[in-house]
């Protein structure tokens, strides 16, 4: 299965409503990665409101898409991440200080807003 990706202006918006295994995380991370070079989106607003709880291999895979897209000149905000998620994230060592984060998309939208200052 695929994660759809849907381009709003100069953003792209993610809703992943699924518990992820390991090979939807990898083409999630391609695909992404190819509609950022593809569109030139400058923000990501990626929602796990849907996703209860992650492993480590999905936390790393998370953890990546967030590094790749900023080499690739676009922001990412998360949004709705669930206790166990974060729990995950931070037990594994998955930085994301520097990381802006939301409680739902419609927040997520505003916040990437005002980091990329428009």
């Amino acid at each position: 299965m695929r994660i759809p990706i849907l381009k709003l202006h100069d953003y792209l918006l993610i809703t992943i409503q699924w518990e992820l295994d390991d090979q939807t995380a990898l083409q999630f991370q391609e695909d992404l990665l190819d509609k950022i070079h593809e569109t030139g989106a400058k923000g990501i607003v990626i929602d796990l409101t849907s996703v209860d709880m992650i492993d480590s291999f999905i936390a790393k895979v998370l953890g990546d898409v967030v590094n790749m897209s900023n080499l690739m000149g676009a922001k990412v905000v998360l949004t709705g991440i669930q206790p166990a998620v974060a729990i995950t994230l931070i037990d594994l060592g998955i930085s994301m200080r520097t990381v802006p984060t939301a409680l739902d998309l419609e927040q997520g939208l505003d916040k990437l807003q005002q980091e990329l200052g428009s």
